[in-house]
């Protein structure tokens, strides 16, 4: 517990450290819709977050998938010579991110900039990239619980859900009112300035100008809602003949592939979406620019939104109201992101070693066999009908619970939400079987 809390301090400290060098961001973020998933923040040493790790991760894992490489995973040394590569390809893309960076313009013209301070600037993200990438080796080595990665994504989507409620920090809203960020300091304000007291309720719970109540109570119930789905498992059994009476259990949950699903789905909507902001903003008026994805600037400093194109229809209406009025968009949208997750769910078990095939290799290499099934069996028939409709329907049922949690209007997204509690929920795992280990 305590090697995890330095591990998150340093994190936290690093996400609130300024790149130095560098002018004040003004504008749109064009990393916005990727934030989410990389655990980053705008403009500090932090601003690569863990994309270079996932990258590299999701890399090695695809051409391990794919019998690029060759590896098993069952080998000490295998996995050591893995894991070496995943943080030497991680360092070198940490490298060609921050280079990418600062030559993209992203802190400016190079040559207002001037070649020492981009330099200096990219000294400063690969050196916070590196970091990462030790924080979370020192948590995988037992120094902590689980993923640092999975840690900083969970504390980043949590960051979000705190400030908004709790914020004490206000905006303008209009030309001479103003309002508190946090939902519940805004609810004591207007109770306290408003003489309506009914009025300033409703305020509370529905405005439209920033977080309130509504949604700060649509995220509890998001939140226990993916709790509950979380216990519906089938566990099998499995006995070794040469100890009888020392039966052991492997569980089939129905969120077998936890939150690769909804991790991958919002990679690839978040880039398609960066991509096509970008290619707009120089080319438009183009027709396959068009046919990819309009844009309207909303107000100055704050995200573009989608109003034309694939990006559109693949992005979540606004709320109930609109998602009822227009019916296309709505199914759309509904079908591309329950296709996608228990695609993605399907194909993450073959990649990741989860398939069935893989899952009777392991048993039978711990000499191990399933009660009711054949011992000398490959491909056992009692898993190949538990864990693919395990992996579709798990993927089906994280795809639908993202729509809701979006049409809900919780804070942050959908994805983020969904994100935030898998994880908390396997931290709370950790923490049991740690438990049991100790008794």
């Amino acid at each position: 517990m305590i090697w995890t809390i330095i591990c998150l301090i340093i994190y936290l400290v690093c996400a609130q450290i300024p790149v130095y060098g560098i002018s004040p961001q003004q504008g749109a973020d064009p990393l916005y819709w990727i934030r989410t998933i990389i655990a980053s923040n705008r403009g500090t040493v932090m601003e690569l977050g863990i994309s270079p790790i996932i990258t590299a991760s999701m890399v090695l894992q695809l051409l391990s998938g794919a019998k690029v490489i060759s590896v098993d995973h069952t080998s000490a040394d295998d996995r050591k010579l893995f894991q070496g590569a995943e943080k030497l390809l991680g360092i070198l893309i940490t490298i060609g991110e921050a280079i990418g960076f600062v030559i993209s313009g992203m802190y400016g013209d190079l040559t207002d900039i001037g070649a020492f301070f981009a330099v200096v600037i990219i000294l400063q993200m690969v050196t916070a990239g590196i970091l990462v990438i030790l924080l979370d080796e020192l948590m995988k080595n037992g120094y902590g619980l689980g993923s640092g990665i999975s840690l900083f994504i969970a504390t980043n989507i949590c960051e979000t859900i705190m400030w908004k409620s709790f914020s004490p920090m206000t905006y303008s809203v209009g030309e001479t009112k103003s309002e508190f960020e946090g939902a519940f300091i805004a609810l004591f304000h207007f109770l306290i300035v408003k003489t309506n007291k009914l009025k300033a309720l409703q305020e509370a719970f529905y405005r439209s100008t920033g977080a309130n109540l509504a949604s700060v109570i649509a995220t509890v119930i998001i939140f226990a809602v993916v709790i509950y789905f979380q216990g519906f498992r089938v566990d099998v059994t499995l006995r070794n003949p040469k100890a009888k009476g020392m039966d052991q259990y492997y569980p089939i949950k129905l969120f077998y592939t936890s939150n690769m699903p909804i991790i991958l789905l919002t990679a690839l909507t978040s880039n398609f979406y960066f991509l096509s902001q970008m290619i707009y903003k120089r080319f438009r008026g183009n027709l396959i620019v068009d046919i990819l994805g309009k844009w309207q600037e909303v107000s100055m400093g704050r995200q573009p939104v989608p109003v034309g194109g694939i990006v559109y229809y693949i992005s979540p209406p606004g709320d109930l109201i609109e998602f009822i009025r227009n019916p296309l968009h709505s199914l759309i949208y509904v079908v591309f992101v329950l296709g996608a997750c228990t695609l993605f769910s399907k194909t993450w078990i073959e990649i990741s070693g989860q398939s069935p095939k893989e899952v009777a290799k392991s048993i039978k290499e711990q000499n191990l066999c399933l009660v009711g099934g054949k011992r000398d069996s490959a491909n056992p028939k009692l898993l190949d009908k538990l864990i693919q409709p395990a992996a579709s329907l798990g993927g089906l049922c994280i795809g639908l619970l993202t729509i809701i949690a979006d049409l809900i209007g919780v804070i942050g997204s959908g994805s983020g939400i969904l994100l935030a509690v898998t994880i908390i929920y396997q931290f709370y795992e950790t923490i049991n079987k740690e438990k049991v280990k100790d008794l």
